[in-house]
């Protein structure tokens, strides 16, 4: 550890998790997407007996977030509210991730390391998400930095205290999501390496093995819930290649920063082999043990189950190029510049990320398309009847009347008519909204609901599709006229 580690002022992790909560946060517009939707149906639109039911259905393992959700949203139910937790979360694991950075490496790898961290797009896009994904990545860098201070303790009663605060951080990490714990072998194995061998047996496998507990349970609700994922697609092992781009949240940046974190994870190895292999460990474990379950268990690989690995992306990032020494450089204009162009390459998925699509699901485009052209008297039916609830929380001033409406189901469905045609009665127009392409629900059957609203003697009007895939399809159809 570098000698000025001492002087390691304690705002430097204060004002590191402020700016990436602020820099998650800040300039977005972009509209809910169906999984921050099903965050808003689970937790904010129904009474706690209404999520304990649901939960018993479908998503068991996300009680916990949804519980705190549940409570948050008595101050506010507004988009930014929503992920506002979320962007705490990326700057709690900003915060810790400093200080880790700090005693693996100096205050040098400390600083770089959070600095790389905030600006990674995939922080961003998760920061100002309604979903857990950044609490996983905030307990991975907390249990990690439990660890450590595990390990910097002393062997005697004293360090009890840190051993309980290593118990209580793994069970954060299995609270938050289920895949997170792909992380704890690489902490495992770190432990092994660098405890005594009785301080590892008798407090590490005793505090892991507590801290475990609440996964084991919620592991095996998701097991009996694992229909929920029954829509992700086995994978080659070619998806490894874009792990870099999924854990960095752009295919310009994840590349040269996974490069650089190797030699990150090398320098640490050099320092102490525990610790790199903590880093590498962490980096590439993830991905890895995730594809494993994709091939053996079940598919499951899905690039927001790898979040949890981008703190260890930027935590050697930091820590390579914290171990550069020119002489006649100040170290500012090495570690400055290199997290400047990480921004940079990073700045076309900023952008992205924040513009009204940039979750991949825009509702208030698509109601604008309705309330731009609506009637009195027309109808609105939705493809899939989840999606009843994005539009109902974006179009409180008012929409179509909604004539297959009969009831919330029992998850994140709702009870609906079976007699279209009787229902649409005296409506001349009718709205169909559905997720996916206009070709898949206006060629074929693929939406149900079309082909039903057409043989019901509706025509289309017009159809608008919003920019990115499978986005949502708004379709007019009238009745006698149109295109067919």
């Amino acid at each position: 550890m570098d000698a000025d580690a001492k002087d390691w002022p304690r705002w430097v992790p204060l004002l590191a998790g402020l700016l990436t909560t602020c820099v998650a946060i800040s300039g977005t517009t972009a509209s809910l997407s169906a999984d921050e939707v099903a965050t808003y149906s689970a937790a904010v639109a129904r009474p706690l007996s209404g999520l304990w039911g649901l939960v018993q259905q479908i998503d068991g393992h996300f009680l916990p977030y949804y519980l705190l959700i549940h409570v948050w949203s008595w101050l506010g139910e507004a988009e930014w509210w929503l992920r506002l937790p979320s962007a705490l979360a990326a700057g709690v694991a900003a915060g810790f991730l400093a200080d880790l950075g700090r005693r693996l490496a100096g205050p040098r790898a400390g600083v770089l390391a959070a600095a790389l961290f905030a600006v990674l797009p995939s922080v961003s896009y998760h920061g100002a998400n309604a979903r857990p994904y950044a609490f996983a990545a905030a307990a991975a860098v907390v249990s990690a930095w439990a660890l450590h201070r595990v390990a910097e303790a002393p062997t005697g009663s004293a360090g009890w205290k840190q051993i309980r605060w290593y118990a209580v951080s793994v069970a954060l990490l299995g609270c938050t999501h289920l895949f997170s714990v792909l992380v704890l072998p690489a902490q495992f194995l770190a432990a092994l390496l660098v405890l005594p061998r009785r301080t590892f047996l008798t407090r590490i496998v005793p505090a892991t093995a507590v801290g475990c507990v609440p996964l084991a349970v919620l592991a095996l609700v998701g097991w009996g819930e694992r229909h929920a994922i029954s829509w992700i697609q086995p994978h080659e092992l070619d998806v490894l290649l874009k792990f870099p781009k999924h854990a960095a949240g752009s295919d310009l940046a994840g590349p040269p920063l996974f490069a650089l974190a190797v030699v990150g994870v090398v320098v640490l190895l050099r320092r102490s082999v525990a610790w790199g292999v903590l880093a590498g460990g962490w980096l590439v474990l993830p991905p890895v043990l995730l594809l494993a379950i994709d091939e053996l268990v079940t598919p499951a690989y899905v690039d927001r189950y790898v979040f949890v690995a981008a703190p260890a992306l930027a935590l050697a990032g930091g820590v390579a190029l914290a171990s550069v020494r020119l002489a006649p450089v100040p170290f500012a204009l090495v570690g400055v510049p290199v997290v400047l162009a990480v921004a940079l390459l990073g700045l076309p998925d900023q952008a992205d990320y924040r513009q009204r699509n940039g979750h991949y699901d825009d509702f208030p485009g698509a109601l604008g398309v309705i309330q731009a052209r609506e009637r009195p008297g027309d109808a609105i039916v939705y493809g899939q009847s989840r999606l009843r609830t994005g539009f109902v929380y974006y179009g409180r001033e008012g929409l179509p009347e909604d004539v297959l409406l009969r009831g919330q189901g029992p998850a994140f469905e709702y009870a609906e008519r079976d007699d279209l045609t009787e229902a649409l009665a005296g409506h001349r127009r009718v709205w169909v909204v559905w997720r996916g392409t206009k070709q898949a629900g206006l060629t074929g059957k693929k939406i149900a609901k079309v082909a039903a609203v057409r043989a019901a003697g509706y025509r289309l009007s017009t159809a608008w599709h919003s920019a990115e895939l499978p986005g949502l399809t708004v379709a007019l159809f009238e009745r006698g006229r149109g295109k067919g």
